[in-house]
C-alpha cells in the first residue's frame, strides 16, 4: 500500500518534470504556428496584389494594343492628311483615360518624329521638284522671247496684209505661252527674265493688259498727279505680277463685263486697283491668297492644286524679291478688289518726260481743276505745262514729292514763230486754260512744233535709232495696209502718214504694231488662274 502513493508521487514528478520541460516547446511551437499563420495571410494578401496588378498589366496591355491601332489606323492617316491640308485636325487617343499619361506623351512623341520625317522629306523633293521645274521653264522662256524676236522682225519684213495678219496672231499666241512659262519660272525662285529701262506705270499697267486675252475689257483711269514711274529693276516684276491680277478678273467675271483699273498716287507711293465683278471669293479664300502673297512663308507645289494655280504664289514670290505689296478683298462691284502698293522708296521715281516719253495709248490723267486765284496760264505750251506740274504740286498740300530722274541734253534754241500751218492731227485734243493735263500740253507743243518746223537739238543717238525704227515699222504697216487695200478695191490712192510724235518706251506685252489690235477677243480659258471660286 505504501508503493502505489510513491508511485503517484514519482509519476507526478516526472509528469511535472515533462511538462516543465514542454513548456518552452509549445510556446515555440505556438509562435511559430501564428508566424505561420500571418506568413499564410501575407502570402494571400500578396497572391490577391499580384492578381489584380496582373489584371492592370493586362487591362494597360490592351489599352495600348488598342492605342497602337488607333495610330495606325487613324492618327497617322490624319496626320499625313493634315500635312497637305493644314486644316484638317489630328485625332486625339481613343482611350481618354490614356490623355495625359505616358503612354500618350510616347505616342504624341512618335507623331512629332514622323511629322519632322516627312517634312523634311516633303521639302526635299519639292526643292528637287522646282529645280526640274526652274531649268525647263528658264530654256523654254528663252526660246519663246527667241521666237518673239524673230516674228516681229518678219512683220517689219514682210508688208502683205494676210501674212501680217498672221503673223500678228501667233505672235500673240506665243505672249499667252511665254506669260504661263514665266510664272512658272517665278515661282520656282527665277528672275522674270527681263531687265528693262525706267517706265512709267501706266504703261506698265497696258503692257500686263496686252498679255491677256479679253483686255478690250479692261477700262483704265490714271489718277496720278505727274509721270510717275517704276525704276527698271522692278518694272518686270510689276508687270507680271499686275498681268495675274487682272487676269483673274477677266477669267472671273462674265465675258460681258468690265474690269475696272484705277492707278492712283499717294502719300508713300503708287497703287493700282484692280476690280471686278465676278463671283467673289470666300473669307477663307481671301485668307489663303493673302497668306500666298505676303511672301512669308515658302509655298510648295503640292499646295497649288491640280492643275497648279501659280498666279498667287508666283506674286508672293516677286513681292518677297522687290518689295512691293498686294492686297486682295470684297470689291464694291461684287467680285474682288486687288490692290498692288508700290512703295515711293525706293522702288517709284518721277520721269524726265522728254527721256521717257509715255506710250501714246496710255490713259490721260484726270484733269485736275485749277483754283480760281491762280494767275491767267501764258498761251506758250511749255509754260502749260510747267504751269500745270505746279498745280499739280499745289493741290497736294503735304505730300511727298517722289524723285525725279532727268537726262542731261544741251539747250536747246527756240526759233522765231513761223506761220501757221494746218494742224497735222485730224482731231487735236483742246487744250483750255482752265483744264490742263501734262499730256494734253505735250501733245499741243509737239504738234506747234511740227506745225512751224521748229528746229531743236538732235536727241540721244539711241533714241533717235529708236524713232527711226518706229517710223520704219508704222511706215511698212502703213504700206502693206495700202497694198491691201488697193487689191481687194482697186483704189490706188495714197494714204498720207501722220507725224511721228517720237519713240515710246518699251512697253511690256507686244509692240503697238502686234499687240492689241491682233488678239483674239474670247475670254481667257486659263484653266489654272487663280481665282475667285476656285483658290
Amino acid at each position: 500500500m505504501t508503493d502505489i502513493p510513491v508511485a503517484l508521487t514519482v509519476l507526478t514528478s516526472v509528469g511535472t518534470i515533462a511538462a516543465v520541460a514542454m513548456a518552452p516547446v509549445l510556446a515555440r511551437t505556438r509562435g511559430r504556428l501564428r508566424a505561420y499563420g500571418q506568413r499564410a495571410a501575407t502570402a494571400e494578401t500578396d497572391l490577391g496584389n499580384v492578381t489584380q496588378h496582373r489584371d492592370e498589366l493586362e487591362a494597360r496591355l490592351r489599352t495600348t494594343e488598342a492605342e497602337l491601332r488607333h495610330l495606325a489606323g487613324a492618327r497617322l492617316p490624319d496626320l499625313a492628311t493634315s500635312l497637305s491640308h493644314p486644316h484638317m485636325p489630328v485625332r486625339g487617343p481613343a482611350d481618354e483615360r490614356v490623355t495625359g499619361t505616358e503612354l500618350d506623351r510616347a505616342l504624341t512623341e512618335v507623331l512629332d518624329q514622323v511629322a519632322d520625317a516627312v517634312g523634311k522629306e516633303r521639302l526635299r523633293i519639292d526643292a528637287a521638284a522646282q529645280s526640274a521645274l526652274r531649268g525647263t521653264a528658264t530654256t523654254i522662256q528663252a526660246l519663246l522671247y527667241q521666237l518673239q524676236s524673230l516674228l516681229q522682225e518678219m512683220q517689219e519684213r514682210y508688208d502683205e496684209p494676210a501674212l501680217a495678219q498672221d503673223l500678228l496672231a501667233a505672235d500673240f499666241l506665243n505672249e499667252q505661252a511665254l506669260r504661263r512659262i514665266q510664272t512658272s519660272a517665278v515661282l520656282c525662285g527665277a528672275w522674270p527674265g527681263l531687265t528693262r529701262q525706267d517706265s512709267h506705270l501706266t504703261d506698265i499697267v497696258l503692257g500686263a493688259m496686252s498679255r491677256l486675252q479679253g483686255y478690250e475689257r479692261v477700262q483704265v483711269t490714271n489718277q496720278l498727279r505727274g509721270p510717275a514711274g517704276v525704276v527698271a529693276r522692278a518694272v518686270e516684276p510689276v508687270a507680271v505680277a499686275l498681268t495675274e491680277l487682272i487676269a483673274n478678273a477677266l477669267h472671273h467675271s462674265r465675258p460681258d463685263l468690265p474690269v475696272t483699273v484705277t492707278v492712283q498716287q499717294g502719300s508713300t507711293g503708287a497703287s493700282v486697283i484692280v476690280d471686278d465683278a465676278g463671283v467673289g471669293m470666300h473669307e477663307d479664300e481671301v485668307q489663303r491668297a493673302q497668306r500666298l502673297m505676303s511672301g512669308q512663308e515658302p509655298v510648295l507645289l503640292t499646295e497649288l492644286g491640280d492643275p497648279v494655280r501659280s498666279g498667287f504664289a508666283a506674286i508672293g514670290q516677286l513681292v518677297r524679291q522687290y518689295g512691293f505689296s498686294v492686297h486682295v478683298e470684297t470689291s464694291p462691284y461684287g467680285g474682288v478688289r486687288a490692290v498692288l502698293h508700290v512703295p515711293g522708296e525706293p522702288l517709284l521715281t518721277m520721269l524726265d518726260e522728254d527721256a521717257y516719253p509715255r506710250s501714246p495709248m496710255a490713259p490721260l490723267p484726270t484733269p485736275q481743276p485749277v483754283p480760281p486765284a491762280e494767275p491767267a496760264t501764258p498761251a506758250g505750251p511749255a509754260a502749260q505745262e510747267a504751269t500745270g506740274r505746279e498745280t499739280a504740286a499745289q493741290e497736294a498740300p503735304g505730300q511727298e514729292e517722289l524723285p525725279r530722274r532727268r537726262r542731261r541734253r544741251p539747250a536747246r534754241q527756240t526759233p522765231a514763230p513761223a506761220p501757221q500751218a494746218p494742224h497735222p492731227y485730224p482731231h487735236p485734243r483742246p487744250v483750255n486754260d482752265d483744264t490742263v493735263t501734262l499730256r494734253a500740253a505735250d501733245i499741243a507743243a509737239e504738234a506747234e512744233r511740227w506745225s512751224r518746223g521748229a528746229a531743236s537739238a538732235p536727241p540721244p543717238p539711241e533714241i533717235e535709232a529708236e524713232a527711226e525704227r518706229s517710223a520704219a515699222r508704222w511706215g511698212d504697216f502703213q504700206r502693206g495696209t495700202t497694198s491691201g487695200r488697193a487689191a481687194s478695191t482697186g483704189d490706188t490712192g495714197e494714204y498720207p502718214l501722220p507725224p511721228h510724235p517720237g519713240p515710246g518706251p518699251a512697253t511690256d506685252g507686244p509692240s503697238a504694231a502686234n499687240g492689241p489690235t491682233a488678239a483674239p477677243t474670247t475670254p481667257d480659258p486659263d484653266p489654272a488662274s487663280e481665282g475667285n471660286p476656285t483658290v
